[in-house]
Parts: structure tokens; C-alpha cells; sequence
């Protein structure tokens, strides 16, 4: 409806009699009025969190849903996030949000028998979730704070759009874990690299793994690495150059004397790259390396970065800044965070020498 701004009255909110028909106009202004009243009173009997988009949609006779489920609203979620694959995020990434929408599933299913309101979601639930996963799924804690921070990440948004009143991760503490960092020490390391061993997938594992301990390379990038990636750097030596699978960091390293003989024994420069072997069957005969060597601790594929990064780098006084940038962290805090102890404990060495 429109009138000229001269014929309408701020106080009474109503058209004043000059304009033609304040009569038609005015009483349409009460219909609305009442029936917008109205409206709102039902909404408040039948539920007091509601927005203006229930009361426009209500008015309109526009079907309208109480509330998204927890597991659809999850889902819905993740299919968004399908179409973002190849450009934003990982196949990968995506697949780790697709096991613990399963995970979400089977624990409403079991532990409500359908699926919750969106609305009702709160501090308890998850709680209760934490817990599912611990003792039915049997996952670490580590694990499961990464499901709960793929599960934050949509109820942020649904507290964002209003779908729920107040985000119940707000209250909720993430449970610290202690990570110890797994390593050969100068020993072990030179036990790997002075021991051939007589079984040629065992021998091919072995110098695969401790070319690792002096590149810091993860699984994947040793997978991808070919001759594309060696490049000549400014001082005139090989480096490596390579993009981190996991944070899409560019990540240089210098190919070392250790590493470059390695490289010549496996024919890396004939074969454009490296032997092909899975991280499961890699890890499984480093198990197997690992008690030949009579070396207890659990050695796996992971272990050489471990290694590269404490006994190569940190054990001989290289800068933890240098480290950070050698193992393509995204920044200093994770290094120090993964790291901290082990130069506390060179430090120490250092200092025990003027006691």
C-alpha cells in the first residue's frame, strides 16, 4: 500500500483523513495488524524461540518446518561441502566427514532411536557423543577431538543462521592429549643405516625409510616425489621441491649427501621416482625391520619425519625457525608444540657441559 509521506500519521501509525481513502487504507492497516498479532501469540504458546522469518512465513500460509535434525542438518552439510571437492578441499577431507557423519548416525540411533531436534541440541549431547566414541568406536582422544571439530563446524554455521539459539560447543572444553614424539635416536639411526638386510622388500623399505630421516618427507610426498620435483637452488646444490599433501604448503628441503645415495641405490633418477609400496605394507615390514633390529619402539613410515626434524635437525643445532620451514608446518606454534621438549633436552645437554 501507498500513500504520500504528508498523509500519514506517526503517532496513531494511520493514514490521516486527507488522503482519499484512509478509510479502505486504515482498515486494511487493523486486518493486518490484528492478524500479524495473532500470529504471534501462537507461535509464542507453541514455541518461545522463533524468528521474524516464522512469523512472515505464517502469515503467508508458507509451509514451514519446525527444525532441521541434527543428523540432516549434518548431512545437508556435507553435501554441500561434495561440490568443493577438487577446489577447497580434499577427497580425503571430505571422506573424514562422511565416517563421522556415520558415527553421528549410529549414536542418535541408538542412543534417541530417531533423530533430534536441531533446536535441542546442547552441551549434553556432546558429552554423551565424546563418550560414544571413546567406548563404542574405541577411538583416541586425539581422534575424537577431530570428529567433534568436524562436527563443530556445521553448528557454528546453524548458530550463524539462527537455527539455534546458542552454539552448545561454546561450554564445551576440548580434552588436552599429550603427544609423545617418536624418534630414532642417533643409535637406532645408524643401526637403520648400516644393517642390509637379506630380504629385498625388507632392504627396499629400509633405505626408503631412512632416505626419509633426511628429506622429512610424509608418505605421500615420498610417494609423488619424481624428477620434477629435484631443482637446481641458489647455492647450486639439489633441493627438493615439493607440495605438502596435507597443508597444501610448498615445502623446500636440500637433498643431503644420505639422502642422495639413497636415491642412486633405489634408482630413483632411472625410474622418474621411488619404488610403489602402500603405507599399510611399508608400515608392516618396518615392524618387521624394527624387531630384526631388536629396536622396541613402534617404527613407522611416520617415524622418519619424526626423526628427520629431532635426531638430524634439532640434535645438531638447527634453528627451530629452519625446522618449521624443513617440515612445511603452516607455523612456528605446531614445531614448538610437537617439538618443544626435545630442544629442552639438547639445551640441557649443551648446559651440562660447564657443570
Amino acid at each position: 500500500m501507498f500513500i504520500k509521506p504528508a498523509d500519514w500519521d506517526k503517532e496513531l501509525q494511520a493514514v490521516r483523513t486527507t488522503d482519499m481513502d484512509y478509510y479502505t487504507t486504515n482498515g486494511l492497516i487493523h486486518s493486518i495488524t490484528s492478524k500479524l498479532l495473532k500470529i504471534e501469540l501462537e507461535l509464542h504458546l507453541k514455541d518461545n524461540d522463533f524468528t521474524l522469518n516464522n512469523v512472515y512465513n505464517k502469515y503467508n500460509n508458507r509451509p514451514e518446518r519446525e527444525s532441521y535434525g541434527v543428523c540432516e542438518y549434518y548431512a545437508k552439510y556435507i553435501k554441500n561441502l561434495e561440490d568443493l571437492i577438487g577446489k577447497d578441499l580434499k577427497l580425503s577431507t571430505w571422506k573424514k566427514y562422511m565416517y563421522n557423519n556415520q558415527h553421528l548416525k549410529e549414536f542418535v540411533q541408538s542412543k534417541y532411536g530417531k533423530d533430534v531436534s536441531l533446536k535441542k541440541l546442547n552441551i549434553t549431547f556432546i558429552e554423551e557423543f565424546e563418550y560414544w566414541l571413546k567406548v563404542s568406536k574405541n577411538q583416541k582422544q586425539i581422534t575424537i577431538n577431530k570428529s567433534l571439530q568436524r562436527f563443530r563446524k556445521p553448528i557454528r554455521i546453524a548458530a550463524s543462521q539462527g537455527l539455534i539459539k546458542i552454539d552448545p560447543f561454546s561450554s564445551h572444553k576440548v580434552k588436552t592429549v599429550k603427544n609423545e614424539v617418536v624418534f630414532l635416536n642417533t643409535e637406532e639411526l645408524k643401526l637403520f643405516e648400516e644393517t642390509p638386510l637379506s630380504q629385498s622388500r625388507l632392504e627396499k623399505v629400509r633405505k626408503l625409510f631412512v632416505f626419509c630421516c633426511y628429506s622429512g618427507l610424509a608418505y605421500a610426498e615420498m610417494t609423488a616425489l619424481n624428477l620434477s620435483h629435484i631443482q637446481k637452488g641458489f647455492d647450486g646444490k639439489d633441493w627438493i621441491c615439493i607440495v605438502r599433501e596435507k597443508t597444501s604448503n610448498e615445502v623446500s628441503v636440500p637433498v643431503l649427501p644420505k639422502a642422495e645415495q639413497l636415491m642412486k641405490s633405489l634408482e630413483f633418477y632411472e625410474n622418474n621416482g621411488f619404488p610403489k609400496i602402500s603405507n599399510q605394507r611399508f608400515n608392516s615390514y618396518l615392524k618387521e625391520i624394527a624387531f630384526i633390529l631388536d629396536i622396541e619402539k613402534r617404527v613407522t613410515h611416520h617415524t622418519a619425519r619424526k626423526t628427520f626434524a629431532s635426531t638430524v635437525l634439532l640434535y645438531n643445532n638447527v634453528p627451530m625457525e629452519v625446522v618449521q620451514k624443513l617440515l612445511g608446518h603452516s607455523s612456528i606454534t605446531i614445531t614448538e608444540q610437537s617439538y618443544g621438549k626435545i630442544l629442552k633436552k639438547q639445551v640441557s645437554e649443551q648446559m651440562s657441559k660447564f657443570y
